[in-house]
């Protein structure tokens, strides 16, 4: 990952900023999905990306779906709240989203990569940093190559990847692992409960 940058000014915010990482095919999105249907007032951040859609991935929903160019621009524009590249892709958070969001009292959730999520915090230091661990890494590989799309050298390449992800998992506030999809989704459920609860 590099070319990472975060935008300064920041207004006071009433909701919470959760932001989730956690190494490819560890099951973000499921986990995401539940949480979302289970719990009110809690909002996805829809990134950007400029790697092509996966099969059933909706543009707006999963990511917004933009051309190296267009990325590239928004960059130069102060678009991003912040931007990383990734697998060879382009991946940022459009920032007016997360304000507004906030600013209505929602809470946001920002499902990053791990370099983006240690900026995100040196210029929010509210923000809760939740890490989603695999049971295991053989575990990982399954999940991996379970999900059929992917190359060998792909899934290798993501797989080196989890490997330092997984050694900077220690920086974040909250480790969960997730061995089991709806336990672990009632853990996430249960830890925005009580971030709300102490604010």
């Amino acid at each position: 990952m590099n070319n990472h940058e975060v935008m300064n000014g920041n207004p006071q915010m009433n909701g919470e900023l959760i932001v989730v990482s956690g190494p490819s095919g560890v099951g973000k999105d499921a986990l995401l999905e539940l949480l979302f249907d289970s719990l009110p007032g809690v909002v996805r951040s829809v990134s950007a990306t400029t790697r092509p859609p996966r099969d059933a991935e909706i543009d707006g929903k999963d990511y917004h779906f933009i051309s190296r160019g267009e990325f590239e621009k928004g960059i130069e524009s102060g678009y991003f709240y912040e931007y990383a590249e990734y697998g060879g892709n382009l991946y940022g958070t459009p920032k007016s989203a997360v304000d507004e969001q906030r600013a209505a009292g929602n809470d946001v959730i920002l499902k990053i990569e791990v370099q983006g999520a240690e900026l995100v915090k040196k210029l929010t230091p509210d923000a809760h940093l939740v890490f989603i661990e695999p049971p295991s890494f053989e575990e990982l590989e399954k999940r991996l190559r379970s999900r059929k799309t992917d190359t060998d050298e792909k899934i290798a390449e993501r797989l080196g990847i989890a490997q330092k992800e997984l050694g900077l998992s220690e920086n974040y506030d909250y480790r969960i692992v997730n061995d089991d999809l709806l336990e672990t989704a009632s853990r996430l459920k249960n830890l925005i409960l009580s971030l709300r609860d102490r604010t």
